[in-house]
């Protein structure tokens, strides 16, 4: 998601960074949701709980 720059995300455009189907990271969202690191602030969309986190993972993870 970082990748993507300043959420909220599509959920389609998560899985074409991702190179799977729009149907295959559900789950795996589902489980960071529950760990309370992304949420989904409108149906289809995705995004970080904490404010510029997306910065933070490009920095500290070598993020293109």
């Amino acid at each position: 998601m970082a990748r993507l720059g300043p959420g909220p995300y599509r959920s389609l455009d998560v899985a074409e960074v991702l190179g799977e189907k729009l149907t295959t990271p559900g789950p795996r969202c589902a489980q960071i949701i529950a760990k309370g690191m992304i949420y989904s602030p409108a149906d289809g969309d995705i995004a970080f709980t904490v404010p510029m986190f997306d910065a933070y993972l490009k920095r500290h993870w070598s993020v293109d």
